[in-house]
């Protein structure tokens, strides 16, 4: 039969053992089976170490809605397209100013005129007849002109409207290419939160092994200097290797885990020195009625922002063509222009058949037609248009199809992570028993030390994988949404339990 030591084990109590933490307690006697149950928790709790991340002096906490709502509050891409919604604002606001006195403009010259030599003093109202009448270049004096220029459209066969149109479709596509950068930041903030929970779970079970490992390897030293017949210093040797082995991985798992603070820290745009925490510790499943795949197909197609963006730049697109095919017909317009110009030393004449380059002034109003006769261009234009009217067509279609692609591949990823996470669920309730029932059997002299090694070992790892299941149908519940384009929505409104 095989001997069994008393010792303390993360599930289960026994008149010999007490419960502390889910903390393994050694309380032993020297013997050799104690020495392979101690080496064999060493091996266990390497093997399941996980990457973890980080510690802080100010630290934030916050929720994973005040997290995203901070992250697309400064994040600089959605800024930037924001910026690309202020250009077509304007382009739009240009578009509508130009209904009205499409050129409006003066122009001023400033210079020197000559004088009048008037050698038979003729009177000045009649200067024009006396042929000796001459221009003074030595007594010249400032001249100043202004000349000004007004033309309204009446009926431009529908060039004006159709730009207007093609420019307020221009904001629609930038506004849709903001909510679409807005979507990408919200799901990179999700995935981060998400990561950042997952590190602090598999952290807790890092420190859970390293309570094991620490505890083990007092054991097989006490076991050394007591001077068990099955103990030696190779034994400690291999325990102080596989130690180091830990320390490495305990290493790695806190930078990890560092780095996971850090990146979400990141992405929050938060101050040098600020370390954030999750609001909560506990990764849960979060609590969802997943209806049919064509409801989110529907969605999507709905509330995808690149399908928005798409049909406005068909409307835009469709608009332009109709501009360039109105060259193809005259324009019809008002006009209005003046001039007025004046030099000392000058006289006006009084004559309509006379006038004075240097001393005039004249109003022309009236009604003018302009017509493109380069017909040609038109035609080129024309077509150049209506090809690019044609690609974004095709675009749509393809992206209508990449949508319901997403959406559906999105969905099958929430059903298989769901399925994951119910076996892992199911694995650790087995994992549990297993334990419990090998631990109860080591009391009663009954059991194997393997086994119950084996039972601790797969407790452990069972423990980390249900983590990352959690994770990952979280994660795939996210991506779910921001497949249908209400990822946002969904967060803002607070729909979504179990965060």
């Amino acid at each position: 039969m095989v001997v069994k030591e008393q010792f303390k084990l993360p599930c289960g109590r026994t008149t010999r053992q007490e419960q502390v933490s889910n903390k393994v307690r050694f309380v032993t006697k020297p013997t050799a089976s104690h020495l392979l149950m101690a080496k064999a928790f060493l091996i266990a709790t390497v093997i399941f170490l996980t990457v973890s991340s980080v510690a802080a002096q100010d630290t934030l906490t916050v929720s994973l809605q005040s997290a995203m709502e901070r992250s697309l509050e400064i994040s600089p891409e959605i800024r930037a397209k924001e910026a690309k919604v202020d250009f077509a604002a304007a382009r739009q606001r240009l578009a509508k100013t130009s209904r009205f006195l499409t050129d409006f403009n003066a122009t001023s010259a400033h210079a020197t005129a000559p004088g009048i030599n008037n050698p038979n003093d003729t009177p000045a109202n009649q200067l024009y007849l006396d042929p000796d009448v001459r221009n003074a270049w030595d007594d010249l004096s400032a001249f100043n002109q202004i000349e000004f220029e007004a033309l309204q459209p009446i009926f431009t066969w529908g060039q004006l409207g159709k730009s207007i149109e093609a420019a307020n479709a221009g904001v629609e596509v930038e506004r849709a290419a903001t909510r679409e950068t807005a979507e990408e930041v919200a799901l990179r903030t999700t995935d981060l939160y998400f990561g950042l929970i997952l590190t602090e779970a598999l952290n807790r079970l890092t420190t859970e092994a390293g309570d094991i490992v620490e505890q083990a390897k007092e054991e097989i030293d006490r076991l050394i200097q007591e001077g068990a017949d099955d103990v030696d210093y190779a034994d400690l040797f291999q325990v102080q290797i596989t130690e180091q082995e830990f320390l490495m991985r305990v290493v790695e798992a806190e930078e990890s885990r560092r780095t996971a603070r850090a990146a979400l820290s990141r992405q929050m745009f938060l101050p040098d020195g600020q370390t954030v925490y999750p609001g909560t510790n506990v990764l849960s499943p979060i609590e969802m009625e997943l209806n049919s795949l064509e409801f989110y197909q529907d969605l999507a197609l709905a509330h995808r922002p690149e399908l928005s963006r798409a049909v406005a730049g068909v409307q835009a697109l469709d608009a332009l063509v109709d501009v360039a095919r109105s060259d193809y017909f005259p324009k019809l317009f008002l006009g209005l222009s003046g001039k007025w110009s004046y030099a000392a030393d000058r006289e006006r004449q009084r004559n309509p058949y006379v006038s004075d380059p240097f001393l005039s002034r004249s109003v022309k109003a009236g009604f003018g037609i302009r017509q493109n006769l380069n017909f040609n261009q038109t035609k080129a234009k024309v077509q150049q248009a209506e090809a690019e009217v044609s690609e974004v067509r095709f675009q749509q279609d393809a992206a209508r199809q990449l949508v319901l692609f997403e959406v559906e591949d999105a969905y099958r990823n929430v059903l298989i992570t769901r399925k994951a996470v119910e076996a892992r669920e199911a694995q650790l309730l087995i994992s549990k028993d297993w334990l419990r029932t090998e631990q109860v059997d080591f009391d009663l002299d009954l059991g194997d030390t393997e086994n119950l090694v084996k039972a601790v070992r797969d407790n452990l790892s069972i423990r980390a994988q249900r983590h990352e299941a959690v994770y990952k149908y979280n994660q795939a519940i996210m991506r779910l949404y921001a497949r249908t384009g209400t990822l946002i929505q969904e967060l803002q409104a607070g729909t979504l339990i179990g965060l």
